[in-house]
């Protein structure tokens, strides 16, 4: 079965270089450039039902942290698995998004569109055989 990607990203080259990657890799993806108001953004994400939600923190209508918080809250969505992929990069920021709830933090810096890819199907892999503590939640290479 191919696992369901949304990927909330505002930067139009990252965006459409992580669809057409995960596209070819066989996952079911649909996006969102971050541009439109949170109810409809929650509306996509419910009717899409992803098992994993790429996320920037950065998005020009709404704060990232904020819909990362929402996703948490939500009982349709909180199963899917987060993965913050950002510019913003401390390790404030990582230990928020971490502590909020989400799964894997990646500074855009440290991977291009490639090498995320790469790294989110390892973890997708690898998770389905480890159990939750096993899991480190830190990939930061």
């Amino acid at each position: 079965m191919s696992k369901r990607i949304f990927i909330i990203e505002d930067d139009t080259n990252i965006l459409y270089a992580l669809e057409a990657q995960f596209a070819a890799e066989e996952f079911i993806v649909e996006t969102s450039d971050g541009e439109e108001d949170p109810e409809e953004l929650f509306n996509r994400l419910r009717k899409f039902s992803p098992d994993i939600i790429v996320l920037d923190v950065i998005l020009p209508t709404s704060d990232g942290f904020d819909v990362l918080k929402k996703i948490k809250e939500d009982d349709e969505l909180n199963e899917a698995q987060i993965f913050v992929f950002t510019d913003i990069s401390d390790e404030d920021n990582k230990h928020r998004s971490l502590q909020m709830g989400a799964d894997y933090f990646f500074f855009k810096e440290d991977f291009d569109t490639y090498e995320f890819v790469e790294k989110v199907k390892k973890i997708v892999k690898n998770v389905t055989k480890e159990t939750p503590e096993d899991d480190d939640r830190d990939y930061e290479e």
